[in-house]
């Protein structure tokens, strides 16, 4: 029997005990689904443990969603999950990856109004200004969205990066 099923099924239940079981007894942790996803891509993004567990085996926290393109990061930002964007970024997961539409990770956060995740991206981000392929900002895209908290935040960040960047 192929092993991607349960390994899929546990990591999307947010199974940790299950996850560890079925990869100690060989699972692939790259391996695809029936739906041709792997356990990253359909991991529980709330819980963070199995998120580390999974990438602490090796699954690529780069590889893109089959379907629609997005990698775990992107979903992670979307949902606000900070503490699996955080693990993410800690194994190696790169935030300046865009989807389809040009979004990168900070784009969908500041959309959503996660806050959180986009105080941690906004840093991490190479050009926190970079417009999505709509010629949107993050700054723009959370304003547009009713997210002022969020707007707030990133045009906050982006101030004081540009008064250290005159000194």
């Amino acid at each position: 029997m192929r092993m991607a099923d349960p390994l899929c099924n546990a990591s999307a239940s947010g199974d940790l005990p299950k996850v560890l079981v079925l990869l100690r007894n060989g699972a692939d942790v790259n391996g695809s689904n029936k739906y041709n996803r792997t356990a990253l891509q359909v991991v529980k993004l709330g819980n963070a443990a199995v998120v580390e567990a999974l990438l602490l085996e090796g699954a690529d926290p780069n590889q893109r969603d089959p379907v629609c393109g997005l990698t775990v990061m992107h979903d992670a930002a979307r949902e606000g999950y900070r503490q699996s964007v955080s693990v993410l970024v800690d194994h190696g997961a790169d935030v300046n990856l865009v989807d389809e539409r040009g979004n990168l990770p900070l784009h969908l956060a500041a959309m959503e109004g996660n806050l959180e995740a986009t105080r941690l991206l906004i840093g991490l981000t190479a050009d926190p200004r970079a417009p999505n392929g709509q010629g949107y900002t993050a700054g723009q895209l959370a304003h547009i969205h009713n997210k002022e908290d969020t707007a707030t935040c990133i045009h906050e960040y982006l101030r004081l990066k540009d008064e250290e960047d005159e000194d």
